[in-house]
């Protein structure tokens, strides 16, 4: 596999070929997800939910970003990396976003930048891309916006609703972005808003009709001990369990004197 590029990644809307996209928010993850040929990963702000145990995306700091985009950019030797802008570091102002994408892709190595909003960020995303910056959209089901939304709610099933986010994705397109995420939307709207933009649009609990999927890998491979996953989520795997049987049959061969054996001594 070549080395994946944001150009790439619009080709694969125009010859029809679907985008499989994942998170990754460490080396090793991201080596994995490399050599299985996912082209797109995405470091997300997630990261603070499922590995940091916030109970929003809300605390992640750009400090926290940057560590985690490093690590990722490193393991992806051919994937094109997109790093999540976290809360109010685009939100502020034009030059604060500017500046921030600029870490994202200096310190972490990203190959572009997600943006959650649609006609609310378009001047953050049109700033962004005026440096050369590639963006990624998100609109929809904003995490970032889970005050305002009143929860984790699936957006644009009314039809004022569903203008406003056809409008907001065609706002992230005129701005400048690549691609755009649609996150908790019903699929048939999702459908209209990629039948009309030029950009791939990824889709996360969105249907079948975008130019992509992505999910977040710890849902997909059953890393969570507790509780259920989003309706969207398919669980490929479940290495919770795996790993605790592992975990539990190490315990119990060191508490039994069974390792290390003699194959495991100098």
């Amino acid at each position: 596999m070549e080395k994946m590029t944001v150009p790439g990644i619009m080709g694969m809307k125009e010859k029809g070929i679907r985008i499989a996209a994942l998170t990754a928010y460490t080396y090793s993850m991201a080596r994995i997800l490399d050599s299985a040929g996912i082209p797109l990963v995405l470091v997300g702000d997630s990261v603070g939910m499922v590995e940091a145990g916030y109970t929003t995306t809300l605390p992640v700091t750009m400090d926290e970003m940057v560590y985690h985009t490093r690590a990722v950019s490193r393991g992806c030797r051919n994937a094109l990396v997109v790093a999540d802008m976290p809360f109010m570091s685009y939100q502020v102002s034009v030059e604060r976003a500017v500046e921030n994408a600029g870490r994202l892709v200096k310190e972490g190595g990203a190959g572009a930048v997600k943006v959650e909003g649609g006609v609310r960020t378009a001047a953050a995303i049109r700033a962004i891309t005026g440096i050369d910056i590639p963006v990624m959209g998100h609109i929809g089901l904003t995490p970032q916006s889970v005050h305002r939304m009143g929860g984790y709610r699936i957006q644009g099933r009314g039809r004022d609703d569903a203008r406003r986010l056809l409008d907001d994705a065609k706002a992230v397109e005129d701005a400048g972005a690549f691609s755009v995420v649609l996150e908790g939307m019903p699929a048939e709207l999702a459908r209209e808003i990629t039948a009309a933009l030029s950009i791939p649009t990824i889709g996360i609990g969105a249907g079948p009709c975008c130019d992509g999927q992505v999910l977040v890998l710890n849902d997909m491979l059953g890393l969570d001990c507790d509780g259920r996953p989003p309706k969207f989520v398919k669980r490929y795997a479940a290495l919770a369990e795996v790993i605790k049987g592992a975990v539990a049959e190490y315990k119990e061969e060191v508490m039994d004197g069974a390792f290390p054996s003699s194959e495991h001594c100098y």
